[in-house]
């Protein structure tokens, strides 16, 4: 493996720990790529949620292998759909609050992408989707939430994190861990695998 570590092309602490707890060693270099502008045909076509995930980790991929010749890169993405709408990360509280309020009651999914490229070109990608029912929260509740999250709530889709404050707006959880946590681990570990990328490994 050139240079002996992963190149993981998101600037998320999460993703980066999964990946070391799981034994490889990796380095950050998050993606520079406009995903609303890149998404927007795929959205007209009527793309679903999980393909628009896949694909936008394969873009992200791509971007860091054109800076990182010869290395392996990680990309990853993670969409959340509610009915026919998918939603993206928010810009600030008074979004949190409006999403947090759609969510609240009903089943969504998180569908989270991954893909695996070397010098420009795609060794493997994949997708993994997760079933979660929030409770049905008052607004003093969402407040509340709000307030003891703080700014964590702008660093995922949903406005939650599920391995912090997040876990407790939830009533049912259906699917794999870590694709709620934004990386489906079993899939890009079977991909690595399936291409001999993964050194010293069971």
């Amino acid at each position: 493996m050139a240079n002996g570590a992963f190149v993981l092309a998101s600037k998320s602490p999460i993703r980066a720990t999964l990946l070391r707890n799981a034994g490889l060693r990796v380095e950050t270099d998050p993606a520079r790529v406009d995903e609303r502008a890149i998404e927007e045909p795929w959205v007209r076509e009527g793309r679903s949620p999980d393909y628009v995930a896949e694909h936008l980790a394969i873009a992200k991929a791509l971007d860091v292998s054109a800076r990182h010749p010869g290395r392996l890169v990680i990309g990853a993405d993670q969409t959340l759909a509610l009915g026919q709408d998918r939603f993206s990360k928010v810009p600030d509280r008074v979004a949190a609050r409006v999403q947090i309020g759609r969510l609240s009651g009903h089943r969504h999914f998180l569908h989270s992408g991954f893909a695996v490229a070397r010098d420009g070109r795609v060794l493997g990608s994949g997708v993994s989707t997760a079933t979660l029912t929030m409770r049905a929260l008052t607004p003093v509740e969402i407040e509340a939430y709000l307030d003891a999250a703080g700014d964590t709530i702008l660093g995922s889709v949903g406005c939650y994190q599920l391995e912090g404050l997040g876990v407790r707006l939830f009533e049912r959880i259906e699917g794999d861990y870590f694709t709620i946590l934004g990386l489906p681990m079993i899939e890009l570990l079977s991909t690595l695998r399936a291409n001999r990328l993964l050194e010293d490994a069971p």
